[in-house]
């Protein structure tokens, strides 16, 4: 186990409801477990978009900056292979069944 520190920092109401709630329901074992897993979710993330900032610098470095029409091709070509997990996608592959992805 590491070894622990006292920290005082100002939350967003919204967000210690949502912690309490996890522990309310036996998602974390305390507000402070609850937090420590948020950072250390947050530092893993930042960890990893360092790691793909450097791999696209050194890839742009040997193969030339990567061009917004190429962005564009990947995109498009993700998303021709894409599964449809629920419903069928709409005309405009926006999602599926012609709803937005916030329809219900």
């Amino acid at each position: 186990m590491s070894v622990k520190q006292r920290l005082s920092a100002s939350v967003d109401a919204e967000l210690v409801a949502v912690a309490q709630e996890a522990v309310a329901q036996g998602q974390a074992e305390s507000v402070s477990a609850w937090v420590n897993e948020a950072l250390r979710l947050k530092a893993d993330h930042d960890r990893r978009l360092r790691a793909l900032d450097d791999f696209l610098a050194g890839y742009e470095t040997e193969h030339g900056e990567i061009t917004e029409q190429e962005m564009r091709d990947a995109a498009r070509r993700a998303r021709a292979r894409a599964v449809v997990v629920r419903g069928e996608p709409d005309a405009s592959g926006s999602g599926p069944s012609g709803r937005g992805l916030g329809a219900a």
